[in-house]
């Protein structure tokens, strides 16, 4: 014997009938958040905001290099003589 039983009623229906919660509320604030990421990676990639960005830290790590190769040229040399 083949039974087919078919329910016409909307998802909000459906999810009270079985007793599920209601996840709304949190999925919206999920929304909210993951474009306010994306607003805020998407400014981090704006031309202006990418080559500050890049030139600060290029600075930075040129100054850096700039140091480990003064020590290590330092600790390598021989002791001067007096």
């Amino acid at each position: 014997m083949k039974m087919s039983i078919e329910v016409e009623c909307t998802p909000e229906e459906a999810r009270r009938f079985l007793g599920l919660p209601d996840l709304s509320p949190l999925n919206d604030r999920l929304v909210e958040a993951v474009a306010e990421r994306m607003e805020d990676n998407m400014n981090a990639l704006r031309p202006d905001q990418f080559v500050k960005t890049w030139f600060e830290t290029g600075a930075q790590a040129q100054d850096t290099f700039m140091r480990l190769m003064d020590a290590s040229l330092r600790s390598a040399a021989p002791p001067a003589k007096k």
